[in-house]
This record gives C-alpha cells, structure tokens and sequence, in this order.
C-alpha cells in the first residue's frame, strides 16, 4: 500500500508547481520520480477514471492545507512534539519552519522509509526539526515502538493521521484512537482526514485492482464529532468544499445529493 504514498506525492509536486500553490513541497518531485510518477503521466482516457482522479487529487491538495494550518496553531499553542502515523513520502519534517525544539516522529514501515532515506540522501535534505524515524506496522505494537524512539505521553503531541483510516477495517480503526489517546497528553491535538459517507461505492466500487480506491474499506461514522467526544476529544468538522474555498480554490462541480452535512476533515483537542 506505501506505494500510493508516491502517488500522492506526485499529486503534491503538480500543486507546487502552480502560481496559486497552497504549499510547496519541493521534495515531492523527487519522491516521484524515484517512484516512476515522474515526468507526470496524462489521466487515461476513461472519463470515470479520470474524474476519480481529478476528485482524489483535489482532495489530497486541500487535505494538505488543511493539516499544514492545523499544525502551524498546534506549534504557536505550544506543542514541540509531532507524530505522522503512516507518514509515507511526508515532507513536512523539511518543508515547513518549525519551532525550536521540535521534535517528529515518522511513523511507518520500513520500505516506505528506507525508500525515502534513499531519496533524501540523494536530494542532501535537511530536517528543520528533530526529525526521528520509527519502523513499525501499525497493527502491530506501534506506542511501544514510538516510546522506545523517546516519545513523551506526559506532554502534548499533535498527531497526524492524513490519509490513513480509510485503508483500516473499524476495529481497527477504534484501536489505533485508543492508543491515540492512551499516549496524548490534555492539550494535545490531532488531525484527521476521514472517508466521506458513500465515497467506497461512488470510487472503491469499479476501482482497478491495485489501486488507492481499491482498498478503501473504512467511511466516517454518522456522527464523528460524538464518535471523536466517546474518545476524549472535543473535535471540529470541515468539509473538502469549504475549506477549498476558504483557501481560494472553490470546488468546480457541486455536491452530489444537495450538499455536504458533514466533513472528512477534522481537528480534535485531547480534553483529558
């Protein structure tokens, strides 16, 4: 599955590209490249598949923003502490100014990391923080992993979960925000990017075998702000659409079924 993580990447240079760009991640190129996504393909001819490529793009590019801010706040609230859960070809730990004494943790397998150790070698970069790598499957003892790396539950961490849940069964689902939560800290932070309701049957549903869509499994329960207050968190919603638009990139089709009740993207205060 770490393979799609190239392909967001690829999605991430295309952005970095632009003369509106909402971020620049100078690092996805390479990342793609060493992937074989780069030089960017055209969508292949089937219009279906090509829109379901526009709309995960489009995600992807606003999902981005979206965590950026998130984390930016988290850093002037305080927070010196970041884990990245399934950070895949994440740039952030080079691309964004961070506070001294900041300290991330990368959390993911050991082929995803050892092919962006690779990368980073060849491309000389240089974390802006205390950039810390940690090798383990996240069905299996992940917390331990991550404390045995130095990571402190005593004080806030902002973690990161972008892109992820949709890929995991409910159950586990439930167990990676209970360790979440057995490892935050009152006052930390979390943000979270969630499958909106239907979007399995809308993309999943005729997907190649392989793909992203392929393994999606997971969609945002009813209520997620309860779901997310069950787990000792006070969370707010947003959705793609308008934090598109508050970025100045309003989405160029509307909203199946009248509108968007609820939002895929969430940021969430530990409140215990």
């Amino acid at each position: 599955m770490w393979a799609t993580a190239v392909g967001v990447a690829r999605v991430r240079a295309l952005e970095s590209a632009r003369k509106d760009a909402l971020f620049h991640d100078p690092l996805a190129r390479a990342f793609a490249a060493a992937g074989g996504l780069w030089p960017s393909s055209p969508p292949p001819g089937d219009e279906a598949a090509r829109r379901r490529r526009a709309a995960v793009s489009f995600s992807i590019v606003i999902r981005t923003r979206f965590l950026d801010d998130l984390l930016r706040q988290a850093s002037a609230s305080g927070i010196r502490q970041v884990v990245l859960l399934g950070a895949g070809m994440d740039g952030r730990a080079f691309r964004m100014d961070w506070p001294e004494g900041t300290r991330l943790f990368e959390v993911d397998t050991a082929e995803p990391l050892d092919f962006k150790a690779s990368v980073l070698r060849r491309e000389r970069a240089v974390a802006r923080c205390e950039r810390i790598t940690v090798a383990v499957d996240l069905r299996e003892d992940w917390p331990g992993a991550l404390t045995a790396a130095g990571h402190d539950p005593a004080v806030p961490t902002v973690w990161i979960a972008e892109g992820l849940l949709i890929y995991l069964p409910q159950d586990a689902v439930e167990l990676l925000l209970a360790r979440i939560g057995a490892r935050s800290a009152a006052g930390s932070r979390m943000g979270l990017t969630l499958g909106p309701r239907g979007v399995i049957d809308r993309f999943g549903a005729d997907a190649a075998p392989g793909s992203a869509a392929s393994m999606w499994v997971s969609e945002m329960p009813d209520d997620p702000l309860g779901w997310l207050a069950g787990h000792g968190w006070r969370a707010e919603s947003h959705t793609l659409r308008e934090r598109a638009a508050a970025y100045g990139r309003p989405a160029g089709t509307p909203p199946r079924g009248g509108g968007e009740r609820i939002g895929g993207l969430i940021s969430a205060v530990r409140l215990r």
